[in-house]
């Protein structure tokens, strides 16, 4: 495993997950759990299952934050960041507690589960092309991401070996289109941009054409984002404009897939942002299986 994958869970603080175990938990139960009255509160066990082949275990810290707001303890047979799934049904992790307790925090924290590791797998499959490949830049994911679930989102991304690229507006600034349009023209819009930004952030400037990309670096941009071009477009516009501008960093974007990934590495390209690494990411498939209790047991000898 590798040292980001050791370290990624430690980059959430311990009050942000708490937060969100409990917002999780509350928009599922906001008033009462009536079907908590027929397992009642007997300790239980249920084993966490999961049965995608060869994933990217992500979520982890979410999955024990949610059960441990609700007085579960979690055992991982597998760490963070560990590829799994060699076998049909693989047992991941043992989770104990109250049986009610045990069934509240089941889908939040299987959910969680289920979308961080099908995002971190895509990411690693991602990563693993860019290295049979030989192409040494960044693949990152981008704000496209789901209402209210960002942190998990981005966070699977570096489980999976992404850049998470910026996590919010005011993570670095990126002049759009509309930004260009509406400031008037693009030197005018980095002008403004790094009189607020001053030297704490990059400026990001979106392009269409190997023009725009040098009017954006003439005028101070960090980074130019040279958007929806051909693949063989793009190559010339990055080199020619890497010439020129050596300090320059530029991304592709737009229209990049997996499949169509290994058509935009060039030693000119420093990065390649995918929308759809959050957007129609399948997920992992994970359930939770509780374990027949000694009552239930009882009872079928009986019969």
């Amino acid at each position: 495993m590798s040292a980001l994958k050791t370290s990624a869970a430690h980059s959430i603080p311990p009050h942000t997950l708490t937060r969100l175990a409990r917002e999780w938990l509350s928009e599922d139960t906001p008033n009462f759990d009536l079907a908590g009255v027929c397992v009642g509160s007997e300790e239980t066990e249920a084993r966490l299952l999961c049965k995608t082949p060869l994933i990217v275990l992500a979520g982890s810290p979410f999955f024990t934050a949610v059960f441990t707001e609700v007085g579960c303890t979690v055992d991982w047979v597998y760490q963070e960041g560990a590829e799994i799934g060699l076998d049909a049904v693989t047992v991941t992790a043992v989770v104990r507690g109250p049986a009610r307790c045990l069934l509240l925090g089941e889908r939040p924290a299987l959910n969680c589960l289920a979308r961080a590791s099908g995002i971190a797998s895509r990411c690693s499959q991602l990563r693993a092309k860019a290295k049979a490949a030989g192409w040494h830049g960044e693949v990152a994911g981008t704000r496209k991401t789901t209402p209210g679930f960002r942190l998990v989102e981005k966070y699977a991304m570096l489980v999976g070996g992404a850049s998470m690229h910026r996590h919010d507006l005011s993570g670095m600034v990126m002049l759009k289109d509309n930004h260009i349009w509406a400031s008037g023209n693009i030197t005018q819009a980095v002008k403004a941009a790094r009189s607020v930004c001053g030297f704490s952030s990059k400026i990001e400037v979106e392009c269409r054409s190997t023009e725009e990309g040098r009017e954006a670096a003439a005028a101070g941009a960090d980074i130019v984002m040279l958007d929806n071009f051909h693949p063989q477009e793009l190559h010339t516009a990055a080199r020619t404009l890497k010439n020129e501008f050596p300090s320059l960093q530029t991304e592709a974007s737009g229209g990049v897939t997996p499949e169509n990934l290994d058509l935009y590495f060039s030693p000119h390209v420093d990065i390649i942002s995918l929308g759809c690494i959050t957007q129609g990411c399948p997920v992992a498939d994970f359930s939770l299986k509780v374990q027949k209790s000694s009552k239930m047991m009882h009872t079928n000898k009986l019969k």
